[in-house]
């Protein structure tokens, strides 16, 4: 999905014709949200990760100052 995320933002940015890259996207959104909705009718309670959960779980690069990296979480 990120994948056809990155396609419709560049398509825009170049003033071109997203509109196939959009509603595959739209599409799958909807495909996430049914999934999410069976999930939850299946007796699903947990909270589900989202973009900050998925970004604090990331190794963060020590290349530079590793107390800055440490600074950041």
């Amino acid at each position: 999905m990120a994948d056809i995320e990155a396609s419709v933002r560049d398509l825009v940015d170049r003033d071109r014709d997203c509109t196939e890259k959009a509603l595959a996207q739209m599409d799958l959104r909807r495909k996430i949200n049914l999934l999410i909705g069976e999930w939850k009718a299946a007796g699903g309670g947990d909270v589900l990760p989202d973009v900050r959960d998925r970004v604090r779980l990331r190794p963060v690069k020590t290349a530079g100052n590793p107390v800055r990296a440490i600074a950041r979480r």
